[in-house]
């Protein structure tokens, strides 16, 4: 099967990056273009972020989740510890986080190190979920096999009889993780392919360098 995709090209054309307008702390550049894309009425969930970790087999995968807040220390979002990511961040907890915002021509690649966020902020952020989302939090032994889709229907019907809407909690398996960047990467798209981008690295005194890179 061959599949030629030499043709599909798209000319990028709908900002720049300069260095007039790239703030000393990359969190600022990076809450920015977060509010221009909820400003711009962009269909979809614009906190969607692919994930790679590094797996005990030594390949890298990556998958896509939701960030759930930023912050000027990091990027949050929420799984299980048992599942493959969670398992491999506990073996190598350096991960990339890459937003890809297709509307706006940019992306955001991200390198840091996962920890878990503290068990009251993942208490608080769980009572905020809708009872369907709680309740498959301990359904699902995520990433596991399993024999059929029936399997999965009747243990999401088994919890839901063992914990009513008013007594669920969080289960222990179940939490938040936040990525506290060392680099982050600004890259808007530019017209015949010559792309702005800004490298941000976080340095020993805990400042951050900067450099434009050639694309």
């Amino acid at each position: 099967m061959v599949k030629d995709l030499g043709s599909h090209r798209k000319v990028y054309s709908k900002s720049q990056l300069s260095e007039a307008e790239v703030p000393d702390n990359p969190m600022e550049l990076f809450q920015k273009w977060f509010y221009e894309m909820e400003e711009s009425g962009s269909e979809g969930e614009i906190n969607i972020v692919n994930l790679s970790t590094i797996g005990k087999d030594g390949y890298p995968k990556s998958r896509i989740v939701l960030m759930k807040r930023f912050t000027w220390e990091g990027f949050e979002f929420y799984t299980n510890y048992e599942s493959e990511k969670g398992k491999a961040i506990g073996l190598n907890n350096n991960v990339c986080l890459s937003f890809f915002w297709y509307n706006m021509e940019r992306q955001v690649i991200i390198k840091g190190k996962a920890e878990k966020l503290p068990s009251n902020l993942s208490d608080g952020y769980f009572e905020s979920r809708p009872y369907g989302s709680q309740v498959s939090s301990w359904a699902s032994e995520q990433s596991k096999i399993v024999p059929s889709r029936e399997y999965l229907d009747d243990r999401l019907e088994e919890f839901e009889n063992k914990y009513p809407k008013e007594r669920i909690k969080r289960p222990e398996h179940w939490g938040g993780y936040i990525v506290k960047p060392v680099s982050i990467e600004f890259w808007q798209g530019r017209p015949n392919r010559m792309h702005d981008r800004v490298l941000y690295e976080l340095e020993k005194d805990y400042k951050w360098k900067k450099q434009r890179l050639a694309p």
